[in-house]
């Protein structure tokens, strides 16, 4: 096949630039590239009008890739996660932050019908800074996963077989009843554990943990 003949569907959240020209490479490359954005609580995008891809490709997507869809992709339907095999599901950072973890990364892995459970492809791991904030860790890990995503979109593109890590996720994936929980201050908390929490949750636009119940959702 022809890498200009390839189909892949790509699934990326709207508003986000690294999304943006991420998409606009594959669809520069790969034509027949059919791309979705969206945010958090959006439908999901119709996708009837291809029966089949060869590569589906979530990045930053807000959607959890029906099992259906899943079973439509030839060749890999792949994700790109915003956190290492240590922290899957939501709040990664947020969590890493609160553990006081000393490194984080990035991961790409192959979609199951659970999100972040599926083989890994390669992770890509740096360190933790003491005064490290969300948005520190979060502007530092979209850097990452962009540039893991275009190492990753090249195998794609230029018909190499995509990595097998030996790397393995660590836990069950973060949910957020967790992520709330962590926004969610008690008298009866030490003051050590009350800043813990604050550093972990704040980000600009969002609230912090507070000593009310957060019905907002906290930066990923």
């Amino acid at each position: 096949m022809r890498r200009a003949e390839l189909s892949i569907l790509f699934l990326g959240k709207r508003g986000e630039p690294t999304c943006e020209r991420a998409a606009r490479y594959l669809s520069l490359h790969a034509p027949a590239t059919q791309v979705h954005f969206g945010r958090r609580g959006d439908p999901f995008p119709p996708a009837e009008a291809v029966s089949r891809w060869d590569f589906i490709v979530s990045y930053l997507s807000p959607w959890i890739v029906p099992k259906g869809l899943l079973e439509r992709a030839q060749q890999a339907a792949i994700n790109f996660h915003t956190g290492p095999p240590e922290y899957p599901g939501i709040g990664c950072t947020n969590f890493a932050l609160y553990e006081g973890a000393t490194r984080y990364g990035v991961t790409c892995h192959r979609m199951e019908p659970a999100p972040d459970t599926g083989p890994i492809i390669r992770a890509d791991y740096f360190p933790v800074h003491e005064q490290e904030t969300v948005l520190s860790l979060t502007d530092r890990c979209y850097a990452h996963l962009a540039r893991l995503f275009y190492e990753i979109a090249d195998l794609l593109l230029t018909g190499e077989p995509l990595p097998v890590s030996d790397l393995k996720w660590a836990r069950p994936p973060f949910r957020r009843a967790e992520l709330e929980d962590l926004c969610r201050l008690r008298a009866d908390m030490s003051p050590e554990e009350i800043q813990r929490r604050i550093r972990a949750t704040t980000f600009p636009g969002y609230p912090s943990a507070s000593f009310e119940p957060a019905e907002k959702e906290v930066a990923r």
